[in-house]
């Protein structure tokens, strides 16, 4: 594992692009920054963290034979490589939001941003960044609910433990795909889906609110929703959110 520590830099995924565009990279090279001033989310959104207190961080993986038409694996892996360690490192349950932020009972403790680099149909390399809230105790009310390890446990953590032990679960999931044991992989997402098979109330993209139950996720990442006449609809990620806080 090849660490790059950074006091500060506009985003670790476009830093790690760049520097993938100039030169090989091994596999599991890791940029990490203190700082962060052009964070990212997923569509678009900023990532905001204090400087130092938490966990952001770019991971370079190589693929030799990874079809396009898998990459939601991708994302599952690293999901469920994140959520083991938070779950490691306090004692409340964790769950996914899918489709990859990961939850600490009810309010988000760290987003994943995946961007692949492609090969004819193949992905030649992903670029996984990731932002873990660690020691920081405040956050923005314009944020939403979010919380951090520390604020959950009352305990300040390392956060070069934490690195290594995330870098090690994503890599034992992806070697997991790399065999292509994917119906493992999304069995354990599924069982770590928020709402799982539980009613609850969602808005779509036409803003109508309604009431379905989460009971799967197709092949190319869109989640399964059954409705309350028992019809079934698929959703991307641009096309439904859930209606209000999750409670």
């Amino acid at each position: 594992m090849n660490i790059i520590k950074l006091n500060a830099i506009d985003s670790t995924n476009s830093y790690l692009k760049r520097l993938a565009n100039k030169t090989t990279i091994d596999s599991y090279t890791v940029v990490v920054a203190k700082h962060q001033t052009e964070g990212r989310g997923q569509l678009g959104s900023k990532w905001v963290s204090d400087g130092g207190k938490n966990l952001t961080f770019s991971v370079l993986v190589n693929f030799n034979n990874f079809k396009i038409e898998h990459q939601f694996y991708l994302s599952m892996a690293v999901s469920l490589g994140v959520l083991d360690a938070v779950n490691n490192a306090i004692k409340i349950q964790c769950f996914v939001k899918w489709p990859n932020d990961i939850l600490a009972g009810k309010d988000k403790v760290a987003g994943i941003l995946i961007e692949n680099v492609l090969r004819g149909e193949a992905i030649k390399y992903s670029i996984i960044g990731v932002g873990l809230n660690v020691n920081q105790k405040k956050f923005p009310k314009s944020i939403g609910n979010v919380t951090s390890l520390n604020n959950i446990s009352d305990t300040n953590f390392n956060i070069d433990e934490l690195l290594k032990n995330i870098i090690t679960n994503i890599q034992f999931y992806i070697d997991d795909i790399e065999r292509a044991e994917f119906k493992k992989i999304k069995q354990l997402y599924i069982a770590s889906l928020y709402k799982y098979n539980k009613p609850v109330m969602f808005e779509d993209y036409e803003h109508a609110i309604f009431l379905g139950k989460i009971i799967d996720i197709s092949e190319e990442g869109k989640l399964i929703i059954e409705l309350e006449n028992e019809k079934t609809r698929k959703f991307s990620l641009k096309e439904i959110k859930f209606a209000s806080r999750i409670k």
